[in-house]
């Protein structure tokens, strides 16, 4: 079995706890997310399955868009609310304040992930060095929030909700705490949920109980995982020479087209997806990313030629 399952996660699982999930339901061995949410988190957590695990890095490295609440006046050393307490202050900031400070975070910054996280140091996750009562120093690195949005404004319980638009390795759980700092009241994450990765929305999810109904009618192919890049058809015999690694002749392509250096590109057969390859303009070449196909289907497509 391969493809690609769009589920919409729960919030009190992880997200390798959710692929354990996918992978007694499916019954298929290679099953791996697309992008780690914490177990608070909810939302968009593409999966990916047998030889299409291999496009998980096409995913990983993709734009998202969060719903997140914000409290204000707590802080946490998990820089959301399952943490522990570490300070409160008093909170005296206006939706005007709150909106001046939210637009100073948009665009290209500089921005720490939060201990609790699933980056290594020296090959150990940081959040088990934080469980065992140490700390690293963790330089910050560049992101970029396309956009901020304030959808509620401060509520009775110095809580406000925003809708963010960011680049891949963005902690929203760091914004959050970066923003209650330069508000000067200190501010941790309450909820979240992620309602875009990829050009995948929310609504095009299922949850874990449709997914036990009827597996198969949520199983996409695999190239709906890598649909933002264009397509290049090729000819039976070239699909069996690149499925075997070989380079394909830009001058000998069917599918004549313009190309750019460095251009990925979703090979095709006869409708039978191959899998990811890029130009090579200094050799004049299609070269092979990944391979998806099954030596099987591949022939079958020679077959038919």
């Amino acid at each position: 079995m391969q493809g690609l399952v769009l589920l919409n996660k729960p919030q009190g699982i992880t997200s390798f706890g959710a692929v354990a999930r996918i992978k007694r339901i499916s019954g298929e061995k290679r099953v791996g997310h697309t992008g780690t949410l914490d177990p608070m988190a909810t939302g968009v957590l593409p999966i990916l399955l047998g030889r299409a695990t291999a496009l998980s890095s096409y995913l990983l490295d993709a734009d998202k868009r969060y719903i997140a609440r914000v409290k204000l006046g707590v802080e946490t050393n998990t820089c959301d609310i399952t943490g522990e307490v570490i300070a409160t202050k008093k909170v005296d900031i206006t939706d005007e304040r709150l909106i001046e400070i939210i637009k100073s975070f948009t665009g290209k910054i500089k921005q720490r992930p939060p201990m609790f996280s699933a980056l290594k140091k020296d090959g150990v996750r940081l959040y088990d060095l934080a469980r065992q009562g140490k700390t690293v120093d963790i330089p910050e690195r560049d992101v970029e929030v396309f956009e901020i949005k304030l959808l509620q404004g401060i509520d009775d319980e110095n809580e406000f909700e925003i809708e963010v638009y960011v680049s891949k390795g963005t902690y929203i759980r760091s914004l959050a705490r970066d923003m209650g700092e330069a508000l000067g009241c200190g501010a941790t994450l309450t909820a979240l949920c992620r309602t875009e990765s990829c050009g995948i929305k929310i609504e095009d999810c299922a949850d874990f109980e449709q997914l036990e109904n009827d597996f198969s009618a949520y199983l996409l192919p695999a190239d709906y995982a890598v649909g933002h890049f264009d397509v290049i058809e090729v000819t039976p015999k070239q699909a069996i020479r690149f499925c075997n690694g070989g380079q394909l002749d830009i001058a000998r392509l069917k599918d004549k087209k313009s190309f750019y250096n460095g251009q990925i590109l979703r090979v095709r057969c006869k409708n039978l997806f191959l899998g990811l390859g890029f130009i090579d303009e200094g050799a004049g070449q299609l070269a092979v990313k990944c391979v998806i196909a099954e030596n099987s289907a591949v022939k079958a497509a020679v077959l038919e030629g």
